[in-house]
């Protein structure tokens, strides 16, 4: 059995999804040791040789992990930002106590973007440091962290007047991991998008925007405003039955679908048969308690990567780039 000390920042609100993904996925029962706010911190965490948790496998409802942490005493805010630099200069905050002083000791450290980003961005991946507040005179910090992203955090400058919902920002989000993840260049003039259920259009709306075409299903139709996009066609129809062969050349493949995901992983599967190089986004909507083995099962997929979004809810999202 082996030990290891690891803080795990949850997404917010989300923190018994995390312990419960922790014991379900990891079979890691041992309660947190101490919880700053969102994050959890275990000290001496046993590790068995099968519960699978490692550097390169990590929850996904944890936005960043810390995965050297350690504590620093400090007694001015000079000498707080002077302990994280000397290790690394990339460091972001997260906070849930004493906000001004840790605005004060971020000021001090070199600067990193920490405002909401405009689509489309890329994230740059260089190695982001995390730390955080305990009290005034106190930090738990680590130079390491599975995330390029401050604080494993992704918000975009939101449009409240054009998309058709607010599901566009999961698919920028996505979007942008599929593009940090792989360098896989975004949807663009010249391709092809088929979406599967696509009403009321938010992530068409993203996809049009971008210059793609995109062949959009659903059982309703999208917003007028999309109806009316020469970009845009429409069928009104079950996703699901269409079969890939039929609906001439797709360069992406997108569902926010609301479904089980065993029936999801079999559409997948049908899609790959047939073009196995298919980029495709999609949503894994969870029906009450997880079936982590099921999961595994989209990740084994070559090419996969499964994330949580920052705009996810009770859901992960499957990413397929080569």
């Amino acid at each position: 059995m082996n030990t290891k000390n690891l803080a795990f920042l949850a997404f917010p609100e989300q923190a018994e999804l995390l312990i419960s993904e922790l014991a379900g996925r990891f079979g890691i029962t041992q309660k947190p040791d101490n919880r700053y706010g969102d994050l959890l911190y275990y000290e001496n965490l046993e590790l068995s040789e099968d519960s699978g948790l490692s550097d390169k496998c990590l929850p996904y409802w944890a936005r960043s992990v810390m995965l050297d942490p350690f504590f620093v005493k400090f007694n001015s805010i000079g000498e707080a930002a002077a302990e994280l630099k000397k290790l690394q200069r990339n460091w972001a905050p997260y906070q849930y106590t004493c906000f001004r002083r840790a605005q004060l000791i971020q000021e001090k450290l070199p600067y990193i973007n920490l405002k909401d980003r405009q689509f489309p961005v890329k994230i740059p991946s260089s190695p982001m440091g995390l730390w955080t507040l305990i009290d005034e005179h106190t930090m738990i910090a680590s130079a390491l962290t599975n995330s390029t992203l401050p604080a494993g955090t992704l918000h975009f400058i939101e449009d409240h007047e054009n998309p058709p919902s607010r599901a566009y920002l999961k698919i920028q989000e996505s979007l942008t991991m599929a593009n940090l993840l792989n360098g896989t260049e975004l949807p663009g003039a010249g391709q092809r998008c088929f979406e599967a259920g696509a009403c009321p259009g938010g992530w068409t709306w993203v996809l049009v925007g971008l210059g793609a075409e995109v062949y959009a299903v659903d059982r309703a139709p999208l917003a007028d405003s999309l109806m009316n996009n020469p970009l845009v066609t429409f069928q009104a129809h079950d996703a699901f039955t269409l079969k890939p062969e039929e609906l001439g050349q797709i360069d992406w493949v997108f569902s926010d679908v609301i479904c089980y995901p065993e029936r999801l992983l079999e559409w997948i599967n049908k899609w790959l048969s047939f073009k196995p190089e298919m980029n495709m986004i999609c949503t894994i909507k969870m029906q009450g308690e997880i079936n982590w083995p099921l999961i595994q099962q989209f990740a084994d997929i070559p090419g996969s990567k499964i994330v949580h979004l920052n705009y996810n809810k009770h859901e992960l999202t499957w990413i397929h780039t080569l």
